[in-house]
């Protein structure tokens, strides 16, 4: 992660353009061209070192089933485990939120990306969540998946 002061459009262009191109994405077996890492892209509003305003895109990848990398390699299954570990380190994290009472501890050291998105979840802060789903009868587990998690949200 790195953080950039920028003052003009262009350079937060630059910086969306650059951070695609460090994105992961390959072919598994649901999917020709698969996001294979998490994106995140965070607009800070500061003014003296006082942080006035944030706002955090994240882009997450898609949840991986055994038997849509059946066909891959080893290096495509390793990044599905770890796109699911991290997916559930965060679900985890929602469950607690939801059934959270006074003196519960949060679980966002879960992983990596938990931790990052641990300020959009607590305090004193606005989270919108859009899930992207398919109408196709052939997705209709994993888009009830996806509709259950956001719902979560």
């Amino acid at each position: 992660m790195t953080e950039t002061k920028v003052s003009a459009v262009e350079e937060i262009m630059d910086i969306i353009h650059g951070g695609l191109k460090c994105r992961t994405s390959g072919t598994t077996g649901a999917n020709a061209e698969s996001s294979r890492s998490h994106a995140i892209l965070t607009y800070s509003i500061k003014h003296g070192g006082k942080l006035y305003s944030k706002m955090s895109f994240i882009d997450l990848a898609g949840s991986e089933r055994g038997a849509d990398v059946i066909d891959t390699g080893k290096k495509t299954k390793q990044d599905g485990a770890e796109i699911n570990k991290s997916l559930l380190a965060l679900k985890e994290c929602i469950r607690a939120l939801d059934q959270a009472g006074k003196g519960n501890r949060l679980p966002f050291r879960g992983s990596k990306l938990t931790q990052v998105l641990k300020d959009s979840f607590i305090g004193k802060c606005k989270t919108t969540m859009i899930a992207n789903v398919s109408p196709a009868l052939s997705c209709c587990e994993p888009t009830l998946n996806t509709l259950r998690y956001a719902d979560r949200v």
